[in-house]
């Protein structure tokens, strides 16, 4: 079976989505499935590369448009790979690669992930919608990260019937048991904190983050915050948390490595995922602390960060832009260790029954197959 992955970035761009590809094609060629990715590069040259074991095209960027790269190189490049694929897979949203295969793709299997509504840009969403109905119509399956997720989107729920549930994976074993260095160097921040409890955020700082939510309840919470990534939001949020005097409270990490992110989380006491809006579909951030046998604190979406991190099981869940609540939940499980080491074992469990990187590959190659027999069937 040979597959032809899209999307905008991938490897080693930061990002949820990119390193999804990333482990999804990884496990896919090591089932002896020929997956290949076609990105867009950073930047204006176009470059084939393999990286890790996966076949990679970057098409050269000529701009960015509204969180958008814009590839004409990308337009060709898709034509010519594709007429070798079995399945193109399309990584939604990505208006360019989805408005590309409907023009090119004819003739092709195609399925779609489709990972997030886009929620911000109003009226972007409103132009693209039309071009991405007909995509979603015209694909023999979509995938959803959670049942939540395609009975709460206005574009799943119509198509109910094509959507399938595939989980996001993860290297369980990459998260735990923590290597000795780690351990160490949880210890070290331990020290450099005063022994305080702590508190861990891990992401991008974008708009839906809801980092500026977690800042404001840090007022009302005895202990401290690492937020360790970087983004638009970056700035404007080391900021608030000085004009709101918590700047010995929260500390920002920027960008770390995998060993300083293990460190991190080997160090706290509590993740925390305050996203404000459905631009947050799931939390992969949620399922890597639980991996570690952290309590998690995420918010009500209607998304599938609640279905991740089940409430009173695995941690709490809060409303959305509520810094009171979410101080109150943090307060709560500080206060009992027990119930955090609980909450924290069962959301261990959870990840290897539900979220490892072979059973999403396992799906995923299943999801391929039914596609297939599907579009079969539809040919005359």
């Amino acid at each position: 079976m040979r597959v032809l992955l899209l999307y905008k970035d991938y490897h080693p761009v930061i990002g949820g989505i990119e390193n999804h590809i990333r482990l999804l094609a990884q496990g896919l060629r090591a089932e002896g499935v020929d997956a290949r990715v076609l990105v867009t590069n950073t930047g204006p040259r176009t470059c084939h590369q393999t990286l890790e074991g996966v076949p990679v095209t970057k098409t050269g960027r000529q701009a960015h448009i509204l969180s958008t790269p814009i590839s004409l190189p990308f337009l060709f490049a898709l034509r010519r790979q594709a007429a070798d694929a079995d399945i193109v897979h399309l990584h939604a949203p990505y208006p360019l690669a989805e408005l590309a295969q409907l023009v090119l793709g004819h003739g092709k299997t195609t399925v779609i992930s489709y990972h997030s509504d886009i929620v911000r840009q109003r009226r972007t969403g409103e132009l693209y919608a039309p071009l991405l109905r007909r995509v979603l119509q015209r694909a023999a399956l979509v995938a959803a990260s959670s049942p939540a997720y395609i009975n709460s989107s206005p574009f799943l729920r119509e198509l109910d019937h094509k959507c399938r549930v595939i989980h996001y994976g993860i290297e369980v074993d990459r998260f735990f048991p923590f290597p000795p260095t780690a351990c160490a160097d949880a210890q070290n921040l331990r020290v450099r904190f005063d022994g305080r409890p702590l508190l861990l955020f891990i992401g991008r700082l974008r708009h839906y983050k809801g980092v500026d939510v977690l800042i404001r309840a840090m007022h009302s919470v005895n202990a401290h915050l690492l937020i360790v990534g970087t983004g638009p939001m970056d700035e404007p949020w080391q900021d608030l948390a000085r004009s709101e005097y918590l700047a010995d409270k929260v500390t920002f990490l920027g960008d770390c490595a995998e060993e300083e992110c293990l460190a991190a989380r080997a160090a706290a006491d509590i993740f925390i995922l305050p996203s404000t809006n459905r631009a947050e579909a799931l939390g992969i951030v949620q399922i890597e602390a639980m991996a570690c046998g952290l309590p998690v604190i995420s918010t009500e979406l209607g998304t599938g960060t609640s279905y991740v991190n089940m409430h009173n099981q695995t941690g709490l869940v809060v409303p959305p832009n509520d810094p009171r609540a979410l101080a109150a939940a943090i307060n709560k499980l500080l206060a009992d260790p027990k119930r955090r080491a609980q909450m924290g074992e069962r959301g261990r469990k959870r990840v290897r029954e539900e979220f490892s990187s072979p059973a999403m590959v396992r799906n995923t190659i299943a999801f391929y197959q039914e596609a297939m027999e599907l579009s079969e069937g539809d040919r005359p």
